[in-house]
């Protein structure tokens, strides 16, 4: 499997997934929060053909059905999305998977599922999601790339420029961003100092 690019904007809309792939994006999950399947599968095949156009990867989250259905390559759970997901049904639909994980029983569980790669988060505290579990810090991702080893360790929660650098330098091979770059005067511009600097690093 080729190494996923330790970019990884997280964005709600087809039309974010086309900018940031125009910008130099090569990895993009789209995460549209209360939509109905519908809505999510529309967005998904019109994010899929941007993607595939660029030759970048998109990951879909949550929606595995949206994900199988569409042809997706990639898909994202959370741990509550493990418990309603057929998982069976997915890795027959040759999807690759990735995890959130927020502490030791949640990496274990994520694990057992045998992930394409696994999150850690908030890192940081962040606005973009409501959380009842403190931020993890830089020590914490350290821990967890030296327990999962190989397995790419993506860190998220917020993460802005230059913490994505301490993480990436604390073991995280990607990072994932969405207030950094979508809440920007110009977003492009943002990623594209994104990938210069977590791509040097």
């Amino acid at each position: 499997m080729p190494a996923l690019d330790p970019f990884y904007p997280i964005v709600d809309s087809a039309a974010w997934v086309a900018r940031l792939v125009g910008a130099g994006a090569r990895l993009v999950q789209l995460r549209i929060k209360d939509a109905d399947e519908t809505t999510f599968a529309r967005e998904t095949r019109a994010a899929l053909a941007v993607c595939r156009k660029a030759g970048a990867t998109l990951v879909v989250n949550d929606a595995w059905r949206v994900a199988i259905d569409e042809g997706a390559d990639w898909l994202h759970l959370g741990q509550e999305d493990l418990d309603g997901a057929d998982l069976a049904a997915i890795r027959r639909a040759g999807l690759k998977l990735g995890v959130s994980t927020y502490s030791e029983a949640e990496l274990e569980r994520g694990l057992s599922v045998d992930p394409d790669y696994v999150a850690l988060g908030p890192i940081f505290p962040t606005i973009s999601k409501a959380l009842t579990v403190e931020a993890q810090g830089l020590e914490r991702l350290t821990e967890w790339k030296r327990r999962i080893g190989d397995l790419p360790l993506c860190a998220i929660g917020g993460i802005d420029l230059d913490r994505a650098k301490l993480c990436l330098a604390a073991g995280a091979d990607l990072v994932s961003v969405i207030s950094d770059i979508t809440l920007n005067a110009d977003p492009e511009a943002r990623a594209k100092q994104w990938i210069a600097a977590t791509r040097r690093a």
